[in-house]
């Protein structure tokens, strides 16, 4: 059977997600526990801005997530959410071999797909596309005793069938050259998914980052990317702070969409919960990141 995410792209519905920053495996098994049954469909390992590392950290938190129990609204723990994972180094010209060896490290831990940031063109994304995927395919390397145990299948089935039909490759579009670049981009084989970054998206274009919705001209931008990476039959990834604004952009027509992150969930259940205790008003905060 397929990864959650990837049945829910297979089923057209949208593919609800959450950003983990903090480096807990507890922390990320117990919103991966919380959302298994909820809608749940993936989770993301920020290795760029959030604090886990590539190794060791990713390999254990992946564990930690792919190995709930079942339960009794799960009963074959089929629900458990697929793990992405987002590599440090960017996608840039001058970022040399260095998102070579990450998105070695974070499929050899077990992930689901890798998110690279900041890729800028579409020969960066082919080659990112080749490091995910084994020969014929690509040119990843094959060895790791641990990985096909995370996906459940034996060494074999894993090489031969799972990694290369399965594993998600998701480029993100956040910059200007990427912008540029976007119809070469979306027609890059082996590259499944279009992951817009409205924060540094916003900066690149000179605006501020989304406080909650983006600037007028940032979000034709991203309606733009949105239809291309449809045109070329790509998938589009959007990063969400709320629930409200994942609803908007599910029936904009967005296939996967982040609704929360570990800290903001924290964050925003404390406050909303101290202020009901204190008889107050809610007061929404601008977020200064993740």
């Amino acid at each position: 059977m397929a990864h959650s995410l990837l049945r829910t792209l297979r089923a057209t519905t949208p593919a609800f997600g959450a950003w983990l920053t903090l480096p807990s495996v507890h922390t990320a098994r117990q919103i991966a526990l919380a959302g298994r049954t909820s809608g749940l469909s993936w989770v993301c390992i920020d290795c760029e801005h959030g604090l886990t590392a590539l190794v060791p950290g990713v390999a254990e938190t992946i564990a930690a997530v792919t190995s709930l129990p079942p339960s009794s609204g799960d009963p074959a723990g089929t629900q458990n959410p697929s793990v992405l994972v987002r590599v440090p180094a960017p996608g840039l010209e001058h970022s040399g071999p260095s998102t070579s060896h990450q998105i070695k490290h974070a499929l050899d831990a077990g992930a689901h797909g890798i998110i690279v940031p900041m890729v800028a063109n579409a020969d960066i994304a082919r080659q990112i596309a080749l490091d995910a995927r084994f020969p014929p395919l690509g040119r990843r390397g094959f060895g790791s005793p641990y990985t096909h145990q995370i996906w459940g299948v034996d060494a074999s089935e894993y090489r031969s069938t799972k990694a290369n039909e399965e594993v998600i490759v998701c480029v993100q579009i956040e910059n200007l050259q990427a912008v540029d670049n976007l119809e070469a981009i979306a027609q890059t084989q082996g590259v499944d998914v279009l992951f817009i970054g409205p924060f540094d998206l916003s900066l690149a274009m000179g605006y501020p980052t989304p406080n909650p919705e983006p600037h007028p001209e940032v979000e034709k931008v991203i309606q733009r990317i949105k239809d291309v990476a449809h045109q070329y039959q790509k998938k589009v990834a959007f990063y969400c702070t709320s629930g409200d604004s994942a609803k908007k952009r599910a029936e904009q027509g967005f296939d996967i969409i982040n609704v929360q992150s570990d800290v903001g969930s924290l964050t925003e259940g404390l406050r909303r919960d101290l202020a009901a205790a204190c008889g107050a008003e809610v007061k929404s905060e601008a977020k200064g990141g993740y």
